[in-house]
């Protein structure tokens, strides 16, 4: 029998209300006991009950209990959540008398494990929860709801039920070849395959939209010292997130911002100015500068408009043609003689941060680059985090091979060794089968009381 668990399920600290939740099978009973009011015992599934929590004589607090019995909850076992006023020592007193009375303090996101074990959900939806809880734009949170509501979930479904069909004709064609069945053939196999790996290569190319909804895009303001960096961080999050002064070398550590432009968030990161130096912790600010700009989605290069000698620069561009690079020149209301010819071949914008000048425009070019416009869509089921990605590359690379094995005239039961790969991958996907070590691994990342 599972023990019965419970945990805090709302932010710490002073607030209007906190919620303290148990599941398990004796939920009702433990919480029944520290309860004056109505016997929980007795109560309808699904109400709110009035009444006081207390220890023994002493009065704790006025709450509202929700008493939810099994198997009509998240996690499919008797849950009950008390609604007490926000406040640690209130909280901390409740959540000790529960444990002193029979509960287990929950480890982080035991209770949306004990859904996903309990077969309430399956590992996408699992996962989106934990989404859910962080999302930070609109965008991110369709991703999330839309996961959760099984639409990645179905689109995987429906794919392994291709897979599943395949290989129930063949298998029927080689134990009862004297029915009247389908016969598969590698004629009649090949077109359904290749259907099959066009289902998985789209789910990889979209990939990269849900990778984007999701986690948001890098982007590493990067130049010499002294070219503006930090006041265009400023000016574009609309605050003084770093300082900014006329002493080259201010910036040595990176500064971080974040902007939310067209649904996506944008994580800016300001970076130590570029150059030579004998300052042992500047040297340090440099060197996480070029390790971002190798991270980095996106590069926003700033020159100095002022600055004659460009060379240098140009030198550094030419590295990272690979990368999403916009060139904005800084300070274009100062006069300079420099030929940015040179520079052509790459997103070229002028502005100043004096009146704002040209911020506009390097917006207008971020969401060209990434070609967020296109972004606004009703389906938002997407691959959302590396092992799922991983596994439908896996899934692919097995139809891949099914196809190949077909084509060169394989005996058609070796075939299913393929298809049973890909059916196996995409299950691991949504959670039919899995490693414990997986799911401590995947739900240790959860908040305590989700």
């Amino acid at each position: 029998m599972e023990q019965t668990i419970c945990a805090v399920s709302t932010a710490v600290g002073s607030g209007a209300i906190s919620i303290i939740r148990c599941s398990g099978p004796e939920a009702i009973r433990i919480v029944n006991k520290i309860f004056q009011g109505k016997n929980l015992e007795k109560v309808n599934s699904h109400t709110i009950n009035y009444g006081y929590i207390v220890n023994k004589e002493e009065l704790i607090d006025e709450v509202l209990v929700n008493v939810m019995q099994a198997p009509k909850t998240f996690t499919t076992e008797d849950i009950v959540e008390i609604n007490t006023h926000g406040g640690i020592a209130t909280t901390n007193k409740i959540l000790e008398l529960l444990l002193s009375k029979g509960c287990k303090l929950a480890e982080p996101g035991e209770f949306t494990k004990r859904a996903f074990l309990n077969g309430r959900i399956d590992l996408t939806q699992a996962e989106a929860v934990g989404d859910l809880i962080i999302s930070e734009s609109e965008k991110a949170r369709k991703l999330a709801i839309n996961q959760i509501s099984g639409g990645l979930s179905k689109k995987i479904s429906e794919i392994r039920a291709s897979i599943i069909s395949i290989e129930a004709n063949i298998e029927v064609n080689i134990d009862y070849p004297e029915y009247d069945n389908e016969e598969e053939t590698g004629e009649t196999i090949i077109p359904k395959l290749l259907k099959i790996k066009k289902e998985l290569e789209k789910l990889l190319k979209e990939a990269a939209t849900g990778k984007i909804i999701k986690n948001g895009i890098d982007v590493a303001i990067i130049g010499k010292p002294n070219v503006g960096k930090s006041s265009i961080l400023n000016a574009l999050l609309s605050e003084n997130k770093a300082i900014v002064t006329d002493i080259p070398g201010t910036t040595r550590d990176v500064v971080e911002g974040k902007m939310i432009l067209e649904g996506v968030i944008f994580n800016f990161l300001d970076t130590a100015g570029i150059r030579q130096t004998n300052d042992e912790v500047e040297k340090i600010g440099v060197k996480k500068s070029l390790e971002l700009s190798e991270k980095a989605d996106l590069i926003i290069y700033v020159l100095d408009n002022s600055t004659s000698d460009l060379k240098k620069e140009l030198e550094f561009l030419k590295k990272h043609t690979n990368k999403n690079i916009i060139v904005f020149i800084n300070k274009d209301d100062l006069e300079n003689s420099n030929d940015y010819q040179f520079f052509t071949s790459f997103n070229l914008i002028k502005g100043n941060t004096v009146n704002n000048n040209g911020l506009d425009n390097l917006k207008a070019k971020i969401i060209e680059l990434f070609n967020l416009e296109s972004l606004e869509t009703k389906d938002y089921s997407y691959l959302s985090n590396s092992r799922q990605i991983s596994l439908v590359k896996l899934a692919l690379e097995a139809i891949e091979e099914a196809i190949n094995s077909t084509e060169n005239n394989a005996p058609i039961d070796i075939i299913t060794i393929d298809l049973k790969n890909c059916y196996d991958y995409l299950g691991e996907i949504i959670g039919e089968t899995y490693k414990d070590d997986l799911l401590d691994e995947l739900f240790s990342k959860f908040c305590l009381g989700k």
